[in-house]
């Protein structure tokens, strides 16, 4: 496993300042030089035109040794295909101008699972004819736990943290993150229910503990592509369209069940409660017929659904 060394470059200034008059100093030794030459000739003349010809072509080399680093970037450094280290500081610098620098990015990025991916594309010379492109998000169509068909896509927060395991781990790390981002939360929906009436954790009540789950269960499959997940959120979460409309119904009917069910315990409270205090405070005395009256009227008053119609018994 490739494991980041810190690389640390000289300042760019001093040879951005040393090979101009290298340059020049190369240029009077090669004129100079070949006068001699078509003069007196002899080995001296012969001699200091090659010095004149490696110093220009070493100014000219040294041109590509510098790199110019922006914060939150950083370069990966290769000699001749050995991994040398990485800069992370920002600033102007050079370094061996042998060096392979490829650049990679540590800013904090994200993205929407089902997103399509296109690759970056390159002609027969090696210049890239498309750049690497990716669509908006759309949900994916998985079957939860009991087996119900949804819609479920999250947004990815992540970033590099391990350049050379970015780098050399994995061929795209980019295209690496997305798919196993996708694969998790797939994994994910398929543990667990779309929703729960006994409060056991579901896709739907158990947010913050689902965009958890999210989190690690992608970060453990990122953790040796070099990259830290700092946040899976559940974006979008619904039935599929096929069973949408008998859900909701069905969700509908557990809601009026529910609140039927409150209605039913309060009424039984409250009838109660006006039994005990009729009977304490020697308001009426009642018999069991007309007790049981009372309790079936109040029940009707307290769980209706419509206002009721006050009826006055003028009898005795």
């Amino acid at each position: 496993m490739a494991t980041e060394k810190e690389f640390y470059p000289v300042s760019g200034w001093v040879p951005l300042s040393l090979l101009p008059v290298g340059l020049l100093f190369g240029v009077y030794l090669l004129v100079s030089s070949l006068s001699s030459l078509s003069m007196l000739g002899g080995p001296l003349a012969i001699l200091w035109f090659v010095v004149a010809v490696l110093m220009l072509l070493a100014c000219v080399i040294g041109v590509a040794g510098f790199l110019a680093i922006q914060p939150n970037e950083a370069r990966v450094l290769l000699l001749f295909g050995k991994y040398v280290g990485t800069v992370r500081a920002s600033g102007f610098f050079w370094a061996n101008p042998f060096y392979t620098k490829r650049a990679i990015s540590l800013r904090i990025r994200n993205f929407e699972t089902g997103a399509t991916h296109t690759a970056e594309q390159k002609d027969a010379m090696g210049k890239i004819s498309q750049q690497r492109s990716r669509t908006a998000g759309r949900p994916s169509k998985v079957n939860d736990r009991d087996g119900n068909p949804i819609d479920i896509s999250a947004v990815v927060v992540w970033k590099v943290v391990e350049t050379a395991e970015a780098m050399f781990e994995v061929d795209d790390y980019q295209d690496f993150v997305a798919v196993q981002s996708e694969a998790a939360l797939r994994s994910l929906a398929t543990r667990h229910p779309y929703d729960s009436e006994d409060h056991e954790t579901s896709l739907r009540g158990s947010t913050q503990e689902i965009c958890d789950q999210l989190r690690d269960d992608i970060q453990a499959r990122l953790s040796k592509a070099g990259v830290e997940v700092i946040e899976a959120r559940i974006s979008h979460l619904a039935y599929a369209a096929e069973i949408a409309a008998a859900m909701l119904q069905r969700q509908q009917a557990h809601a009026v069940v529910a609140a039927r069910t409150k209605i039913v315990e309060g009424a039984v409270g409250m009838v109660e409660m006006a039994l005990e205090r009729l009977s304490k405070d020697g308001i009426v005395e009642l018999d069991a017929d007309r007790r049981a009256s009372l309790v079936s009227n109040l029940m009707v008053v307290l769980c209706g659904d419509r206002h009721t119609q006050p009826v006055i018994n003028t009898g005795s």
